[in-house]
């Protein structure tokens, strides 16, 4: 009988691919430890974004792979994930309780950046994930709404020191922060720049998240003073530009981009909104925005389109209600795509600061 080795073992993860990113388990970094026993063998696979929807699927292809590999009897085969903290994407302070936080961000409103900010963060947490969002946009606050939470106030609690933090509301198995919580519907925020960012800075730092593996911030819509300096002071990780098809909302989308390129926080994806609608009725189809501006316009950027989403009257009605449908119904086709879409972001993640991972523990021993 041919003895096992941890080459033929290897060679066989080299052709399984990762179920988002496309690339081998050897290069995403994805073997954790791997160990040879005479015939048998004990292999742990560590993925670097919440992936409950696709590990089942991801094993049935690494032991397809291995059934071919001379020499081996018996498999041990551990899957799991866990989400670094990973690097800020400037010299900022981290914020106590989040690893990672990710700004989702358009050049102007009305594309669905709000909608797609909830949705990528309940998605996110279906995946398995801890979420928090945070709504930054003083003036048009929306997230308290969608979240169905209506006029709950957030508890103040005095903490180490004697500073006051708020604690996030939690709904859908999110924590969220937002202006919507402090002020009432009918109070306009007629406040200038330095105001709105010092207030952007107080939600943010003094709230005592817990335990995040990712904060959403729903950035305000547009470019200006408001948009830089939360992009300068606040440690984001990596940002994510929202946009419809037609070439006004693709102009701006550029400026949003160019935007976080001068303050050095990676876009990590495009997500296209209203790409398609698809008529009730008959079933026709029509790009009536246009069709394929997300894909130019990440390919310009060398970045990736991490999506695209239908013009479909039941993302608005779930919103307005209060109760996405990620939480009504999880399994649609809408929220696979938002679940999609979430895997792919989290995945650019891992692998964009993957160079401070350690090295993978291989122990090769005999009988």
């Amino acid at each position: 009988m041919s003895s096992l080795s941890q080459a033929a073992v290897t060679a066989a993860l080299a052709r399984v691919p990762d179920p988002v990113l496309g690339k081998n388990l050897i290069e995403t970094g994805s073997l954790a430890s791997l160990s040879v026993t005479g015939s048998r063998l004990q292999l742990h696979i560590r993925l670097g974004y919440p992936a409950e929807s696709v590990i089942e699927g991801l094993a049935a292809a690494i032991r397809d792979a291995l059934a071919g590999v001379e020499g081996l009897t018996d498999t041990s085969l551990d899957i799991d994930w866990q989400v670094a903290a990973n690097p800020a994407a400037n010299a900022q302070q981290a914020i106590p309780g989040v690893r990672n936080i990710i700004a989702v961000a358009s050049g102007k409103g009305g594309v669905g950046k709000s909608t797609t900010s909830l949705n990528l963060a309940l998605a996110l947490a279906a995946e398995g994930a801890r979420v928090g969002i945070l709504d930054a946009d003083i003036y048009g606050p929306s997230q308290h709404h969608m979240l169905g939470v209506g006029e709950k106030r957030p508890e103040v609690i005095s903490v180490a020191g004697g500073a006051q933090m708020m604690l996030p509301i939690q709904a859908h198995n999110i924590q969220s922060i937002s202006m919507g919580y402090l002020v009432t519907e009918q109070t306009p925020m007629v406040w200038r720049g330095p105001m709105v960012s010092g207030a952007l800075q107080q939600l943010l730092s003094q709230t005592r998240w817990d335990d995040l593996d990712y904060l959403i911030i729903d950035m305000p819509p547009g470019t200006g003073d408001i948009q830089i300096t939360l992009a300068q002071r606040v440690p984001v990780t990596g940002a994510v530009i929202v946009t419809t098809p037609q070439d006004i909302a693709l102009l701006d989308a550029k400026k949003g981009i160019e935007m976080f390129r001068k303050v050095h926080v990676p876009v990590l994806g495009v997500v296209e909104n209203m790409a398609l609608h698809i008529c009730s009725n008959c079933g026709h189809a029509e790009h009536i925005f246009g069709q394929g501006g997300g894909e130019r316009i990440a390919r310009e950027y060398q970045s990736e389109l991490l999506g695209s989403l239908p013009l479909d009257v039941s993302i608005r009605e779930q919103t307005d209600s209060g109760i996405p449908g990620l939480v009504t119904d999880p399994q649609s086709p809408i929220s696979l795509q938002y679940r999609a879409i979430a895997r792919k972001l989290a995945a650019n993640l891992w692998q964009l600061n993957r160079q401070t991972a350690s090295a993978p523990n291989i122990v090769i021993s005999d009988d």
